[in-house]
């Protein structure tokens, strides 16, 4: 990717600016032992520290970095000056820690060249360090979507199972190995939490190289499906006995040997729709055509569906997930919301789990959803 140096010394500037002019009130560790994490997704832009609320995480995962010629670089022109941003915030709440992630559905393409060998992951080892020190970071996120499968059309091999346990094994030794740092390092992962992820990982080994596990409990299905159905329940709903849910795959990664207290459940901080869908019991179960392209964070579809009365605001209770019904329109749009945020920490604390994660923190309207979670599994 190109630099443009001019450009972002003024805006490294205004950032600072901003930083310094926010005031903020007095923060104190929010959660007791639970994890609160919020990926952190800007794009190419500048972002200003008050637009995130500090004292309702305990982990932001800035989302992302790239693997180039087998390192690892900035994935975007700004994102030395965001990550200047979140340091700032770091500073009003010592408690927060800020980890990068590296990877991501677009960018899990060159995972499986880089993990092949002892050299290859020596190299990108190396050059993960030297970006958490350049950028004072707190720790690394592997998103590797997915070890031995194809993602997005990625490279993949049969020994990714193997090489993936060998690039943490790796990474935990260098970064318990570094001169003169006394702080430990975060080595997580984004895990799929689909039974297929499990087949092609050892997460009964590497789990006890991670200090935690983030499942990403979403995206069950979607507008590529041509069911319409929940993509991130709690419970396996009624009317589908195969449907995922957070709970199985809670029960996925227990069974594979992972600790209950490494794992965290991931929230969606938006939705997935689909259209001419077959009008029997409110479109939920029933063939439909994705509705693709559409803005479906949650603070967009409390502006643009929640508040029109065409869409019937209903509920699977079986499920503990909420969905939008337009009979006129033949539109379907499965979500999450407050309620069902309260059941998912309701169920992180029953369960003994290490916390939730979402994805992610700019789909939230005035922190309506993070509130909720702060909140709850803090009870």
């Amino acid at each position: 990717m190109k630099s443009y140096p001019y450009i972002l010394a003024i805006l490294f500037i205004t950032s600072l600016a901003a930083c310094g002019l926010q005031k903020t009130e007095e923060s104190t560790d929010p959660v007791d032992g639970k994890f609160i994490i919020g990926y952190v997704f800007p794009g190419n832009r500048v972002m200003s520290g008050s637009e995130i609320n500090g004292a309702l995480l305990t982990h932001i995962n800035f989302a992302f970095a790239n693997i180039v010629d087998g390192k690892m670089v900035e994935g975007s022109p700004t994102d030395s000056i965001n990550f200047a941003v979140l340091r700032k915030l770091r500073e009003q709440h010592p408690h927060l820690k800020i980890l990068i992630s590296v990877g991501g559905w677009g960018w899990s393409g060159n995972f499986s060249d880089m993990a092949l060998t002892h050299q290859n992951r020596a190299v990108f080892i190396q050059s993960a360090i030297e970006f958490l020190k350049k950028h004072e970071l707190d720790g690394l996120d592997f998103d590797w979507e997915y070890p031995g499968l194809p993602g997005n059309n990625n490279i993949h091999r049969p020994e990714d199972k193997e090489n993936f346990t060998a690039l943490l094994h790796e990474c935990r030794q260098a970064l318990d190995e570094l001169d003169g740092d006394e702080k430990h390092y975060l080595l997580t992962i984004a895990a799929a939490a689909f039974s297929g992820y499990l087949e092609h990982t050892e997460m009964d080994v590497v789990a006890e190289y991670l200090d935690f596990i983030n499942i990403m409990t979403y995206d069950f299905t979607g507008e590529w499906a041509n069911i319409t159905g929940h993509h991130t329940n709690l419970y396996k709903p009624e009317l589908d006995s195969t449907a995922m849910s957070v709970e199985g795959s809670i029960e996925l990664f227990v069974n594979a040997g992972v600790p209950a207290e490494k794992l965290l459940i991931g929230a969606a901080f938006y939705g997935r729709s689909w259209q001419e869908v077959s009008p029997e019991n409110n479109g939920l179960g029933q063939p439909a055509t994705g509705l693709a392209g559409t803005d479906l964070k949650y603070k967009s579809i409390l502006r643009d569906y929640l508040s029109d009365p065409a869409f019937l605001e209903l509920r699977d209770t079986s499920a503990a997930a909420p969905f939008l019904w337009n009979p006129e329109e033949r539109i379907f749009i499965t979500y999450e919301d407050p309620e069902s945020l309260k059941r998912k920490a309701k169920f992180v604390n029953d369960k003994g789990l290490r916390g939730i994660m979402f994805w992610q923190y700019f789909g939230d309207h005035e922190e309506t959803l993070l509130r909720v979670i702060f909140d709850e599994i803090n009870r």
